[in-house]
């Protein structure tokens, strides 16, 4: 009986021990990297993103210089790249980021030239065009792949509302919307090959809204949401083959005034509303894309908080910040959609920070044994196993 228990406890021990180490070995954490165009002080400010927390840690060499008056950034698909359009400038500022560190190096010719009034900035899935919306239409750009430059597209800039403001493109990269200050919406099919707009029938689409501050596309490309500064977000259904826009039952969706950029959750089951009173949360109704208030929303953050971005991974959501002058960052509730502060949040960031993006996940950072070798984890694993062996045997068990 002596014997027999020692012989399970040692057992177990080796057992737990083995099952541990290869938890440890498999275990991979997210590298994510955060970028703030600040607008006052005309530079960017990087961040590593601090996996399973959220926490915000500056890049060595942040902030990096932009153009004058950054309104909008965002990331390449790849990660290999980041943009900003400058609004003071009417130019776009080009970088290579920097897969280990996610520091920015300006590309060769950076600033490129692009229309008067720059105010969002948005790259198609592939990584192949990139799109300018500014007081001149949206202006349209092929990527280089191997260095970022960018080179106009034939026709560029293509004709928008009155006034654009926001640009994005549909996951599937085959539509391009454009929200225009006016309450209307341009819809343009995207040529594969060229990067060439081309009006949808019916466009522009009105938003039923006054003075249309953002346009967003669901993850699953099924719908479209317009938030309107004055209050209200327009929901519409995205006709798979043509683009067209159809409006949600019930749209536009009460979201009190002062409304700025609108996004979707990763997952598509939320939407989150930048404005001046905090950040708005929603669900989304699966089948129809109708929004239903998250409990306990409007979500406080700081004061003037324009735009929202969630992390790839869908954990995470952040809110430049601004009259303060940083980002708030949040915990989001996997199933409820609710915000819950991130420890030391709000974090420092430069002047007037307008807009926020995240770089996809490419990088997986693997926790490991510093000294072991992959030949030496392997030499364990047997090591564990002949022990356990040896165990068994000495104890008759």
């Amino acid at each position: 009986m002596f014997q027999q228990s020692h012989c399970k406890r040692y057992t177990k021990v080796f057992l737990f021990a083995l099952i541990g180490l290869f938890g440890v070995v498999g275990e991979t954490w997210a590298l994510f990297f955060a970028y703030v165009a600040n607008q006052g002080s005309n530079n960017v400010s990087a961040y590593t993103i601090a996996p399973g927390t959220g926490i915000l840690m500056p890049v060595a060499g942040s902030p990096f210089a932009a153009g004058a008056g950054p309104a909008s950034v965002t990331v390449s698909p790849n990660g290999t790249f980041a943009y900003v359009a400058n609004q003071g400038s009417n130019d776009v500022s080009a970088y290579a980021i920097a897969p280990g560190t996610g520091a920015l190096t300006p590309v060769a010719g950076s600033p490129f030239a692009t229309g008067e009034s720059p105010r969002s900035v948005a790259v198609s899935p592939n990584g192949a065009f990139a799109y300018v919306a500014s007081h001149d239409g949206v202006s349209a750009y092929t990527i280089a792949a191997s260095t970022g430059a960018l080179t106009p597209v034939a026709g560029s800039p293509f004709t928008a509302g009155l006034a654009p403001i926001s640009v994005t493109v549909s996951p599937n990269g085959a539509f391009a919307y454009v929200a225009s200050q006016v309450g209307e919406v341009s819809a343009y099919t995207i040529a594969n090959d060229t990067g060439v707009l081309t009006p949808v029938t019916g466009s522009p689409f009105f938003s039923d809204g006054a003075i249309s501050q953002s346009v967003t596309v669901s993850p699953n490309g099924n719908f479209a949401y317009v938030s309107n500064f004055l209050g209200g977000i327009s929901a519409y259904t995205i006709a798979a083959g043509t683009g067209v826009l159809t409006p949600v039952t019930g749209s536009p969706f009460g979201a009190g005034a002062y409304l700025y950029s609108i996004t979707i959750s990763p997952n598509g089951a939320f939407a989150y509303v930048g404005s001046t009173n905090g950040v708005s949360a929603y669900t989304i109704a699966a089948g129809t894309g109708a929004l239903t208030p998250v409990a306990g929303s409007p979500f406080p953050a700081g004061a003037f908080s324009p735009t929202v971005t969630i992390s790839p991974n869908g954990a995470f959501a952040y809110l430049p910040n601004k009259t303060s002058d940083d980002v708030s960052a949040y915990t989001i509730a996997a199933g409820t959609g609710v915000l819950t502060p991130v420890a030391d949040s709000p974090f420092t960031a430069g002047s007037s920070p307008a807009s926020i993006a995240i770089s996809p996940d490419l990088a997986p950072v693997a926790i490991s044994i510093p000294t072991l070798s992959p030949i030496g984890y392997i030499l364990l694993v047997l090591a564990l196993i002949v022990t356990v062996a040896v165990q068994r045997r000495k104890l008759s068990c």
